[in-house]
């Protein structure tokens, strides 16, 4: 049972970066930092956005317009980061 949910634990921490480097590589692409021309760029770009989009997605439905701020990224991590530790919080006492 532990290691069910170390490996769920693993899977949502490295979600959680890839998230954090989908927001990174969407400033940069958004401000002409990196070259969108690339191939190797555009793949990595439609990975990460094919990897986000779709919990993003029903967030983004949810959220009051702010303009050009996107603050779906932070929702998601907040959810990442209770039911990491919600799950924690469930499985500690067993263990102990």
């Amino acid at each position: 049972m532990i290691a069910l949910f170390q490996t769920i634990d693993l899977a949502l921490n490295l979600y959680t970066w890839v998230l954090i480097a989908s927001a990174i590589f969407s400033w940069l692409y958004a401000f002409n930092v990196i070259n969108s021309s690339n191939q190797f760029v555009n793949s990595v770009g439609l990975f990460l956005y094919n990897v986000t989009e779709p919990l993003l997605r029903p967030i983004r439905r949810l959220l009051p317009n702010l303009g050009g701020i996107d603050i779906s990224p932070i929702i998601l991590l907040l959810i990442i980061f209770f039911l990491r530790s919600l799950m924690w919080n469930t499985i500690f006492p067993l263990v102990a």
